[in-house]
């Protein structure tokens, strides 16, 4: 069965918003963007959508995020997006055509350092991954699941402390919903799964790198079988 179109993310709406406001209004670096608010409002997604494109933006070199009310609210513009964000935006869109070998072997590269670099950041921050862990133990359907497994894993991406890193993982989930939710629905007991989640959380708490490295190894391994009979791939 062809699998059906892929929607374009709220998150993705802001950035094309954005590279559209630029063109069409002349804004210059030094210029400031809308709003959060406001941008949610014009384009009628929530204020998270907004956040996670502002931050995609940022890691990009293309605005500086700024706190403030009113006036002083909205990010600044802090170079022409031109190339940079063109770039992202193809990245994201054409990665729903990516094989099963290619995520995982792309998961696996980067999972691997994220979680040895936050194994060895002085204060890792886990409690985003604790709250994917959390939500996992009340999921009742394999989509439910996957959806805060991703967030687990995108979470071990952030608290390496690389802000490309983090948003590759990010702009991967799409395709990686897709296998993760086969994945679950042919391993049927998730306490497998569950179990290998503690043991990648635990290893980065306690500052074992090379332990959070092979957790992810395992993890991934246990996940596709058919990828890691022959070794990892």
């Amino acid at each position: 069965m062809a699998d059906k179109p892929r929607r374009t993310r709220a998150f993705e709406q802001v950035l094309l918003q954005v590279e559209r406001r630029i063109a069409d209004d002349g804004l210059r670096v030094g210029d400031r963007l809308p709003g959060e608010r406001q941008l949610a409002e014009q384009l009628q997604v929530s204020r998270a959508s907004v956040r996670e494109a502002l931050r995609v933006l940022e890691t990009l070199g293309v605005v500086s995020s700024q706190v403030g009310r009113g006036p002083d609210a909205g990010a600044i513009l802090t170079s022409r997006p031109d190339s940079a964000l063109s770039d992202l935006l193809r990245l994201s869109l054409g990665l729903s055509s990516l094989s099963l070998r290619e995520v995982i072997d792309t998961r696996l590269m980067i999972e691997q350092w994220s979680a040895q670099h936050a194994a060895r950041m002085p204060e890792p921050e886990p409690a985003a991954m604790a709250e994917a862990m959390r939500a996992m133990e009340a999921s009742v359907s394999a989509e439910e699941f996957v959806e805060h497994d991703i967030a687990f894993h995108v979470a071990i991406a952030e608290a390496s402390g690389n802000r490309l890193v983090a948003a590759v993982m990010r702009a991967l989930r799409d395709a990686m919903r897709r296998y993760a939710i086969e994945a679950v629905e042919r391993l049927g007991d998730t306490g497998v799964l569950r179990e290998d989640h503690r043991r990648i959380h635990d290893a980065i708490i306690s500052g074992d790198a090379a332990g959070a490295m092979d957790a992810v190894t395992t993890h991934l391994a246990h996940a596709y079988p058919e990828l890691f009979s022959r070794g990892t791939p």
